[in-house]
């Protein structure tokens, strides 16, 4: 099942303050980027933010999920954090803030 369209916006306005935000459709579903690197994954109407040193200490306790069949394991962030923008920008300025650029191709 593919992500709604209004699930990506809502998740890009709520984070919007933590740098660059964009996302891009891929495999059916989004990558969203910050500021150039890859931070999350929306897929199925669920936000999947990677894993960070930094992330797992802010977050406390967490839940890891696979966003989809082949993939490392994910912060699974649930609906009801969403709603907490000043909380969901600062997890993804923390993630952003540990991974490495992209590499040039």
């Amino acid at each position: 099942m593919a992500s709604q369209q209004s699930t990506i916006d809502f998740i890009l306005e709520q984070i919007a303050a933590a740098g660059i935000i964009t996302a891009k459709k891929m495999f059916g579903e989004y990558g969203v980027y910050c500021n150039g690197k890859i931070v999350a994954f929306v897929c199925d109407d669920q936000l999947f933010v990677k894993p960070t040193m930094a992330g797992k200490a802010f977050i406390g306790e967490y839940v890891e999920a696979y966003p989809y069949p082949g993939a490392k394991p994910y912060l699974l962030i649930t609906g009801d954090k969403w709603d907490d923008h000043e909380w969901l920008t600062h997890l993804i300025r923390l993630t952003a803030a540990q991974l490495p650029l992209p590499k040039k191709k």
